[in-house]
């Protein structure tokens, strides 16, 4: 059996492959993802902007500010789960 048809455990022997457990389908999402980051990189070299701020006219600073937001809120939510983090057996501390 090839590495692409591997049954999974959480399918039945007789139920066909999904096309996201092949591995160079997800290797083409992958790529396509990277292919739309170029080009909307790119057009920002062909168009005019009417920016506010100077941060705005840096190439690809939305995409940036956007990358740059995520990671915080990241960071930030593991803070956060540090101080409201309950211990496994909360729930059952009454019995």
């Amino acid at each position: 059996m090839s590495e692409d048809a591997k049954p999974h455990s959480d399918r039945t022997p007789d139920e066909r492959p999904r096309w996201l457990d092949q591995p160079r389908n997800i290797d083409r999402i992958y790529y396509g993802l990277i292919a739309l980051c170029v080009i909307s990189v790119g057009a920002d070299f062909f168009y005019a902007k009417h920016v506010h701020y100077a941060a705005e006219d840096i190439v690809g600073a939305y995409g940036i500010y956007s990358f740059v937001s995520c990671v915080v809120l990241v960071l930030a939510a593991k803070a956060l789960r540090k101080l409201l983090k309950r211990d496994e057996e909360f729930y059952d501390a009454d019995d």
